[in-house]
This record gives C-alpha cells, sequence and structure tokens, in this order.
C-alpha cells in the first residue's frame, strides 16, 4: 500500500510541474471597424500604450490578424468575450479569437 502512495503522489508532483496550456488571443480585419477603435481596444483590454496598439492595429489592417497576447485559458476567453461584447455594444464587427499556442 505504501509503494502505491509514493507512486501516485509522484505523478501528482509531475502533472502539477506541467505548464498550463497558453492561447494566443487575436483580431481578425473587416472592412468596417474603424482604426481607431481597434487601438482603443488593445489599450483598454490588453493594456498596451498607444504607440504598440497602433503597431498592432496596422498588423490587423495589413496582414488581416494581430496579436494582442498570450494567455493562460481562463484569462484569454474573458479577453475575448470582453472584446466582443464592447465592440457589439458600440456596433463594430470586430472578432477576437484565440487559440493554443
Amino acid at each position: 500500500m505504501g509503494q502505491f502512495k509514493d507512486n501516485t503522489v509522484l505523478e501528482a508532483q509531475k502533472s502539477r510541474l506541467k505548464p498550463p496550456p497558453m492561447f494566443k488571443v487575436m483580431l481578425l480585419n473587416d472592412d468596417f471597424t474603424p482604426m481607431e477603435f481597434v487601438v482603443v481596444v488593445l489599450q483598454k483590454f490588453f493594456a498596451m500604450t498607444r504607440e504598440k496598439a497602433t503597431q498592432v492595429m496596422l498588423a490587423v489592417h495589413r496582414d488581416g490578424v494581430g496579436v494582442c497576447g498570450v494567455f493562460p485559458r481562463d484569462i484569454a476567453t474573458t479577453k475575448v468575450q470582453k472584446v466582443a461584447a464592447y465592440a457589439r455594444r458600440h456596433q463594430h464587427p470586430l472578432q477576437c479569437v484565440m487559440e493554443e499556442t
């Protein structure tokens, strides 16, 4: 019985050491959301400076997608939901998505 218990503890420690999966949160380009609104979203929800937010907004505009940050699943999910709700409230079709890194 003692040996079984030790193996269980060892397995639990191994699984704790594995870092949780991280998720990229991204904004997708569209033809309707104003660039300035995207900059505001990046500053408001991702704590970016205006300069950094402008760089990411230009990536969204140029490449069709821009990375806002990398977060654990629960934080990424919350950010995606908050950005979507904020965009809808302001009647913009801005899409915010996440994918595992």
